[in-house]
């Protein structure tokens, strides 16, 4: 049933206006913002498929927030460039927060150009409130009214009893338009709500885990028809059968890193989990195993966003393997330097796994400018919602969401993402950002590519994995998110081909692990929103002239709008996935008590942040600073990484992207030489 908002509603005890035009037909004072499927693929920019449901009560307060267009924002790439070009003279000079802040704050002229607009459209000034940075306005008002504002209709959005809200395009005045980033909620859908008539315990099963590239075992029937390398008398017995059973020790043979690390306080490097939790007995039983000279019950230093908690029992069903092998990986490499891990989010919305732009608390909970915690939420009367946070679901959140509550560490490890496609150009775009401003303040974040080549998982965004559009069934590459942003690390995957040993070359992850991963492969390929960086442009121009992939491809515009033109599956302007690689196969970790052989990007990126995490120290001992945001100077000093030239990472029915000499997207450079880059990095300011 619809709703018409055809009366004013007046709220004295909250929030007065006055007269105000119905929603109708915009007016040519208004022109669009945003439109939810404007590509050729009839994707509709949310996780998943969301069933859009009734027009919203007329009375129900939503929580509108205007993100404003950010002063500066066209000089970010200059000024990371500035602080992390190898050849810029003011290289490693890091920014600190509130300079980030001060320098990208709105100018007056676009705060005063919205507020103004919003008090002449009968709002009261008091009601509208401004967050620390001017970065966003926030008013709560009813539905009616915010239809009227942006010309538009709201509406629920429903998938197995999980309800978002947001609409299929809005406009805004002509003279507001460079002022104004974009709406929430509005073409971005809000977080799962929950209908009071159906109300019920959410299915939180194992399957339904959000937005990990979770690790996978190989199956024992699959693994025992792995032969055995051949005996050498080069190596010792723990490094003989590394292409099977891969562990620490072969970490530190194939990328020559040392056996020490010398611990300073303010580099424990951070992971990121969400809805995936470790389990102690787990890390236990690797340590006794793997790592003996680490004390049974050493864990991370636990900081929970918004209700994530940690750890579980081995059992549990929110114990899935990726926490376990992120701690067991950078704990071993690293002790005794400690570590953090970002527990994010309740239970109730990580097992959801239909809902897009996950990493928004995280980067609330370390920059209080960029919040806008009650942005996701239902306040007020709302009737038929339930608040996002505070969640007064049963076992739910019940605190306010986290702003600015964490300083940020100086390597970060995300092993999760999704489909690029999943969320609005705009928002990726101004959440691309954040990273860029964390690069500015001397971080490193690295992100796992993803494990299905050029696709996402199958039944994600589609059966497959792949695009739909411009009358191709499934066939177009789909790169990933947060992957495509160009200011974070993108980590593909490696491995030792099977009856190899760390003498020899690695290829790219390419294995069968079994039904619905038969084709598990380092993921790879082109962004369809972001165009190659400047620091990337001459490898990717290498890389086609020399190694043409043949397939056919089309040049994204720039709103995305003609994905799979003239029968293209790859968009041959964009930013390149990923960047580096390291060794994702064959793991030997726990999980709930059982031993197991694991593969993955997932293990490349807390490889590639202990590495950093190393070469952070070894600076600090001299004097120097983090290395930041490191792709520039791995761009400009290709010879500190081991290209890899065999392997490719099929899917949409194609062959995928083969790894060759120089860059690919595959394994991007290559894996790293420890001893190369420290050498490297030493000598930089």
């Amino acid at each position: 049933m619809g709703f018409s908002p055809r009366a004013l509603l007046f709220l004295t005890a909250s929030i007065a206006f006055t007269n105000f035009p119905v929603q109708s037909l915009p007016s040519s004072n208004y022109v669009l913002h945003e439109i939810r499927s404007p590509t050729g693929t009839g994707h509709v920019n949310s996780h998943r498929e969301w069933k859009r449901g009734s027009r919203l009560d007329p009375h129900a307060i939503i929580p509108l927030r205007i993100g404003l267009a950010q002063s500066n924002i066209h000089l970010g790439y200059e000024k990371l460039m500035e602080v992390s070009d190898p050849f810029s003279e003011t290289f490693g000079k890091h920014l600190s927060q509130d300079e980030v802040h001060d320098l990208f704050a709105p100018a007056h002229e676009t705060f005063d150009a919205v507020h103004s607009w919003l008090v002449e459209s009968g709002l009261n000034a008091s009601d509208i409130r401004q967050y620390e940075n001017k970065g966003w306005l926030a008013i709560d008002l009813p539905v009616s009214h915010a239809e009227g504002l942006f010309q538009t209709q709201y509406h629920e959005h429903e998938r197995e009893g999980e309800l978002t809200i947001g609409c299929d395009q809005y406009y805004v005045p002509r003279h507001l338009s460079e002022h104004i980033d974009y709406i929430v909620p509005g073409i971005k859908l809000s977080p799962p709500m929950v209908k009071r008539s159906l109300e019920r315990v959410p299915d939180t099963s194992s399957r339904k885990y959000r937005k990990g590239w979770r690790p996978k075992q190989m199956p024992p029937d699959l693994l025992s028809l792995v032969k055995k390398p051949p005996t050498t008398p080069k190596l010792p017995a723990n490094l003989q059968d590394c292409a099977r059973n891969f562990t620490a020790v072969c970490y530190r043979a194939l990328y020559q890193i040392p056996a020490t690390s010398h611990p300073v306080a303010g580099l424990e490097p951070a992971v990121y989990e969400s809805g995936d939790t470790f389990a102690q007995a787990d890390l236990d039983s690797y340590y006794h195993k793997y790592a003996p000279w680490i004390a049974n019950g050493t864990h991370p230093r636990i900081l929970s966003v918004d209700g994530g908690e940690a750890p579980v029992a081995p059992d549990s069903e929110y114990n899935t393997g990726e926490s376990d092998i992120d701690i067991d990986i950078i704990q071993t490499l690293l002790w005794p330097q400690t570590m953090v891990l970002y527990q994010v989010d309740d239970r109730l919305y990580t097992t959801a796994n239909n809902y897009s732009g996950f990493l928004n608390h995280f980067l609330d909970a370390l920059d209080g400018s960029y919040c806008h915690s009650t942005a996701f939420g239902i306040t007020g009367d709302s009737p038929g919602i339930d608040p996002s946070y505070p969640d007064n679901r049963p076992g739910g959140y019940h605190g306010t969401a986290l702003c600015g509550a964490y300083k940020p560490n100086k390597v970060i490890s995300i092993s999760y993402g999704e489909g690029e496609i999943d969320v609005p150009k705009n928002y990726f775009q101004r959440q691309c950002n954040e990273w860029l401003k964390l690069g500015l303040q001397g971080t490193t974040v690295l992100v796992s590519s993803g494990d299905f080549g050029v696709a996402m998982p199958p039944e994600s965004d589609t059966a497959t994995g792949c695009i739909s559009g411009s009358g191709q069934n499934q066939t177009i590459y789909n790169p990933g998110n947060p992957v495509s942003c160009p200011y974070l690390t993108s980590v593909g995957a490696t491995q030792l081909e099977p009856g190899t040993t760390v003498l020899d070359a690695e290829g790219a992850m390419q294995t069968n692990l079994g039904p619905g991963a038969e084709l598990f492969a380092s993921g790879g390929g082109f962004s369809n929103y972001f165009p190659a960086p400047d620091y990337q442009k001459a490898a990717v121009s290498k890389y086609f002239a020399k190694h043409d992939p043949g397939h056919p491809y089309y040049i994204a515009n720039a709103n995305a709008s003609n994905i799979g033109e003239n029968g293209g599956i790859y968009n041959r302007a964009g930013r390149g996935i990923p960047d580096i690689s390291a060794n994702g196969a064959n793991f030997r970790a726990f999980n709930n008590g059982t031993e197991g052989h694991w593969f993955g990007t997932s293990l490349a990126a807390p490889l590639w942040a202990s590495i950093i995490t190393l070469i952070n120290q070894e600076r600090t001992k001299i004097g120097k600073g983090s290395v930041g945001f490191i792709n520039p100077v791995l761009y400009a000093n290709v010879d500190a990484l081991t290209d890899i030239k065999q392997g490719s990472n099929p899917n949409c029915g194609t062959s995928g992207f083969t790894a060759v000499e120089g860059w690919d997207p595959v394994t991007g450079l290559g894996t790293p030489k420890y001893p190369s880059l420290l050498k490297l990095w030493l000598k930089l300011p």
